[in-house]
């Protein structure tokens, strides 16, 4: 039996980028991931229904901008199909992967190395479509570095150019033993002591300790994407297994959705 492991590429805090927790770091920074990925992501159903939002929305060829590419998946398709795929992930191995699935598939996409927070590489409305799928904004450390992501979402969309995002429901985790395990004592250091932020959870995922997910209330996610400028077109909660809309979203749906996809529109100038 052999054993292996794995080595991080890590930082001290005081030099991580803006939002940018450190087991997020050293996932972005960890080969075996970007290896793993497509094989972990082959049986998600919501990779499956974002694709089919993905494809309603977006019809006609034009840049499209995803955020947090990882090795393609969402942007290959796109780039086949016409698009221009422009890729940005905080992640080389990701990006290198992008790169050898672009060449084999025939296409072409731009790749950018990049924190998501910090896009003053990409220029104003250059994009008619942008993308942060797989709860990608989620993974971004601190309400104010969220808010400016979705800041230069609005930045680089042209006008009438359109977002999707997807991200987690916090209280979802009250419909579990498990997770309501998580929620009580996370609810008491985030509300009464104000210890955390309330969402904010880290765990072991493939080797890598303590990465970092932020899940959002409905009203927190809504508050935020309208604070950047961006007119929501649909809001799609998502059923238990995210391959469907949740049904009867008016029973406390808050609650029961896993997560939501949300489409949104950088407004025309008036």
């Amino acid at each position: 039996m052999s054993t292996v492991i794995y080595v991080m590429s890590s930082l001290p805090s005081w030099q991580l980028p803006d939002g940018v927790p450190k087991g997020v770091w050293e996932y972005a920074q960890a080969p075996h991931i970007a290896d793993e990925y497509d094989d972990t992501i082959s049986g998600n159903d919501l990779t499956v229904f974002d694709q089919q939002v993905i494809a309603r929305h977006c019809r006609r060829p034009g840049v499209v901008v995803d955020l947090g590419c990882g090795t393609g998946r969402a942007l290959i398709p796109l780039a086949k199909r016409g698009f221009t795929g422009i890729g940005v992930d905080l992640s080389r191995p990701m990006l290198l992967r992008l790169r050898e699935k672009a060449k084999q598939e025939g296409c072409t996409v731009w790749e950018i190395q990049a924190n998501i927070v910090e896009l003053g590489c990409l220029k104003d409305s250059i994009a008619d479509y942008c993308l942060c799928l797989f709860s990608t904004l989620g993974m971004v450390r601190g309400r104010p570095s969220r808010r400016q992501v979705l800041g230069h979402v609005a930045r680089i969309l042209k006008p009438g150019g359109k977002f999707i995002v997807h991200v987690h429901n916090v209280w979802f985790h009250a419909l579990t033993p498990a997770g309501r395990d998580w929620l009580i004592p996370h609810w008491v250091e985030a509300r009464i002591l104000r210890r955390t932020e309330l969402g904010d959870k880290f765990f072991e995922y493939h080797g890598v300790p303590n990465v970092f997910v932020h899940a959002f209330t409905r009203r927190e996610f809504v508050r935020d994407l309208r604070s950047a400028g961006l007119v929501i077109e649909e809001l799609i909660p998502l059923a238990v297994g995210r391959r469907e809309p949740l049904p009867f979203p008016w029973f406390f749906g808050w609650m029961r959705a896993n997560g939501w996809i949300a489409v949104c529109r950088r407004p025309n100038p008036k």
